[in-house]
């Protein structure tokens, strides 16, 4: 229970497999009017700058610095405060990050330049249920009224649209039928869209989404990574395993990350032709992917490869797979369910354990 925490720290042993660990940062400065955390862990996909959170909480009255692997941030007088800020590159943690903190500082808080996700809007309700002032989020302008308290509140969390365009893609990749309950396709309408330019064929139908192929070649289609409402950069790599199997030439430019490419020299390795640029790769299909032994960089590289196994003729095996449980739920039981062959070696597993310590 929240109620329950007594200290202000995130230690290295509880973030280090940890992305988002920074976000733990908000919610105890703004409990505590101190905080240490971590410095953020997780996939090593190129340049994930924290300065724009630790700039924020400046902005909000709080003293940071970084001592041996670890941000440490104090409020004035134990409490934010109030204050404009503007985010020079959108960012869906660092908005989160100062909604959380703000919503008990003295006072009001704007935040320009917010970002629009889903997950952006999802928090607020919860925050505003548990007592916070918060208006605008899903817009470029959130406005936060710091609030004395917050209490306990029921939420349920919206489904998550990444899991549900992995697996369109997982349905189209295969030339499958797919029933897709429980989800939010207006979250996901950029992603839609792009997939049925490419000739996969899906259908809207309140929360549930039926996609089919139908033995209709794909075509090749060009896409760019950008913050929502357009193409997230999470499905990505998903997009780019699928273009393998799509007539003609593709080209993805990633606006967002850094060095968000790494599952493509994988996906060589099975057969397909990529070719990397800078931040744009370009892909010429329809290619035969074959098993080969691969490794994954990160979470959504490892979906990718995963896609690409289930596309690809005879055995994959994917190392270094653990990834893939940071943004997927019992994904292998997920898979089984809709016919595919795939199986979680206990082997890998360890490996993996022993190789985050």
């Amino acid at each position: 229970r929240a109620a329950n925490i007594e200290i202000y720290e995130a230690p290295y042993e509880l973030v280090k497999t940890m992305r988002a660990s920074v976000l733990a940062l908000g919610p105890l400065l703004a409990r505590f009017g101190q905080a240490k955390v971590s410095l953020p862990g997780g996939c090593a996909i190129g340049t994930r700058p924290i300065d724009l959170h630790l700039k924020a909480f400046e902005q909000l009255g709080a003293t940071v610095s970084l001592e041996a692997g670890n941000v440490i941030a104090r409020a004035p007088k134990g409490r934010l405060v109030g204050t404009e800020t503007f985010f020079e590159k959108v960012s869906v943690t660092g908005t989160e990050n100062v909604m959380m903190a703000a919503s008990l500082a003295r006072g009001k808080t704007t935040i320009h330049n917010a970002a629009r996700e889903p997950e952006i809007e999802d928090l607020a309700e919860l925050l505003n249920k548990m007592g916070a002032n918060i208006k605008g989020a899903g817009t470029e302008t959130i406005t936060i009224e710091g609030v004395e308290d917050l209490g306990e509140a029921d939420h349920t969390i919206i489904p998550d649209r990444i899991e549900t365009g992995t697996f369109i893609v997982a349905a189209a990749i295969t030339n499958g039928e797919l029933e897709i309950k429980n989800c939010h396709p207006k979250h996901l309408a950029a992603v839609i869209e792009k997939l049925r330019e490419t000739g996969v064929e899906i259908e809207v139908a309140n929360e549930t989404l039926t996609v089919k192929c139908g033995g209709k070649k794909l075509q090749s289609k060009n896409v760019t990574t950008e913050p929502h409402p357009l193409f997230p950069t999470d499905m990505q790599a998903q997009y780019m395993a699928l273009m393998t199997q799509a007539e003609g030439t593709s080209t993805i430019v990633e606006t967002i990350f850094e060095n968000r490419f790494m599952h493509a020299s994988e996906l060589v390795r099975m057969g397909a032709d990529i070719q990397i640029s800078g931040n744009t790769a370009t892909i010429n299909g329809k290619t035969k992917l074959m098993g080969a032994p691969i490794l994954a960089s990160d979470l959504r590289a490892s979906a990718s490869l995963v896609l690409a196994g289930l596309a690809a003729e005879g055995e994959t095996l994917i190392d270094r797979v653990y990834h893939i449980d940071r943004g997927y739920e019992t994904i292998v039981r997920k898979l089984c369910g809709i016919g595919a062959d795939i199986e979680r070696i206990t082997e890998n597993l360890t490996m993996s354990a022993e190789e985050i310590k």
